[in-house]
């Protein structure tokens, strides 16, 4: 029985399917070595929903691939790091890897991936099938050459009213002057109604929402040595646009729970990932924010089936450059030795990309997992998720909201290196205590940066 069920998953997945490289089963079947190999297969995906979907394209994988025997090992992102440099040590490295993009360029940076093999993957695919952001924090040190292939990503951005946007005859909010504008616009307190959301409560939502600004303004902690410029006169000018903005929000230091303002129609923008999506388009999922539980200015109300019609998504802001945030995580080839086990890996690793492998995938956490290929965003059956959320919104917003990998960018990897420090900034919430400390005490900007930078200083 089993083996009938694999045998159908088999045709459902794969019958029909080139792979995104324009490959066939045949060929993909061709690259991996004569007799069995068995590799391990490392993946951050620990809920167990998510691993019996994994390893049904395991199975059908292995039907296909008789001699391949994959073991799948999940690894909590946490203990990644750890886990990786003891199996270095004890020369026990995985064969494929699913990770942090910023865990795998360290990785890549320790000699332990096999860039070679993944660079090579990624341009039979076609460079120019990938957003662009997605490939830029893989790349390594050396150019045209990557130290993991991007898989899957959230994207942060602006979620706005375009229903009031367009009434106000305002321009959607991507630029700091159109952002700026509207969120003055859309202030009105006294109807209980603010113009954005930004984090200014000392914790990660702060510094998320932060980090898309500075971007913007070609502002950053490090440079690619690793030296301190955060006391730049960009920065500086993103956290003086920052404070401003601030002044919109709802009263009090705020987080990502003010997220509730908006689904309450009180809100004109607020910054938010695509895990939002959910939120927008089920009444069940959004019932949480939809009570005065959490704000005591906010009376509840019933779910608004037109505010997903009604929102659009920003997922780029501009000033002096462009700029994404989001997350993306990342398949690499650890460099263990083996030739036979790395051609099995790299077959298997094609195998993912292939459309319905690739969607059954990225369907195990509609939003929070996006495609990095441009194809696959507006294929139909991704279209198609299980929750029939991504129907609410349409070809057209999906490439509108996914189109954010295009810009991604982070602190942590500059130029090809991953700048250890600026995950350490990142943990002490640095920039969250800054941002609070001028928002909601008042302190001066300089003397704020100035705290800052001694307190990053202290980290390298």
């Amino acid at each position: 029985m089993k083996k009938l069920i694999i045998l159908l998953m088999s045709f459902l997945l794969l019958t029909s399917f080139a792979y995104a490289s324009g490959q066939s089963e045949d060929a993909m079947e061709s690259q991996v070595s004569q007799g069995p190999v068995e590799i391990d297969f490392w993946t951050t995906q620990t809920q167990s929903e998510r691993l019996a979907t994994i390893q049904v394209l395991i199975d059908t994988f292995e039907v296909m691939n008789p001699d391949v025997k994959i073991n799948l090992i999940p690894i909590d992102e946490n203990d990644m790091a750890t886990q990786l440099n003891t199996a270095a040590a004890a020369g026990n490295l995985p064969a494929l890897l699913e990770s942090a993009t910023e865990n795998a360029v360290a990785f890549g940076s320790q000699g332990l991936l096999d860039s070679a093999a993944v660079t090579e993957l990624i341009n039979s695919i076609g460079t120019d099938q990938f957003y662009a952001g997605t490939l830029k924090l893989n790349e390594s040190d050396i150019p045209g050459s990557y130290y993991a292939a991007p898989y899957h990503g959230w994207v942060q951005g602006i979620w706005y009213r375009a229903d009031w946007f367009e009434e106000a005859g305002l321009n959607p909010p991507s630029s700091w002057e159109d952002i700026l504008k509207a969120a003055e616009y859309f202030y009105q307190p006294d109807k209980n109604q603010y113009g954005i959301l930004v984090g200014t409560k000392a914790e990660a939502y702060a510094e998320q929402c932060f980090t898309q600004f500075a971007m913007s303004n070609g502002a950053g902690l490090f440079d690619k040595d690793g030296n301190l410029i955060f006391n730049s006169p960009e920065m500086k000018e993103a956290i003086e646009y920052y404070a401003e903005l601030a002044k919109f929000n709802p009263p009090g230091p705020q987080t990502w729970r003010a997220r509730d303002y908006y689904l309450q129609g009180k809100m004109a923008m607020f910054f938010y990932s695509t895990y939002i999506m959910d939120d927008l388009a089920i009444a069940e999922v959004a019932a949480g924010s939809l009570s005065s539980e959490n704000f005591e200015d906010l009376a509840g109300t019933s779910f608004d089936p037109d505010l997903v019609k009604n929102t659009r998504m920003a997922s780029t802001i501009s000033n002096s450059e462009d700029a994404g945030f989001g997350v993306v995580v990342s398949l690499s080839l650890p460099d263990q030795g083996d030739p036979a086990k790395t051609a099995a890996a790299k077959s298997f690793m094609r195998y993912l990309y292939t459309p319905n492998a690739y969607i059954t995938w990225l369907h195990m956490a509609p939003g929070g997992m996006n495609p990095v290929l441009k194809d696959i965003a507006v294929n139909e059956r991704f279209q198609n998720d299980p929750k029939g959320i991504f129907n609410n919104y349409g070809k057209e917003k999906m490439a509108e909201i996914i189109d954010g990998l295009d810009n991604i960018e982070t602190f942590s990897i500059v130029d090809g290196n991953r700048i250890s420090a600026a995950s350490s900034i990142y943990s002490k919430q640095i920039i969250p205590q800054m941002l609070y400390k001028i928002t909601q005490e008042g302190m001066d900007v300089d003397k704020a940066m100035a705290w800052a930078e001694e307190e990053m200083g202290k980290l390298q």
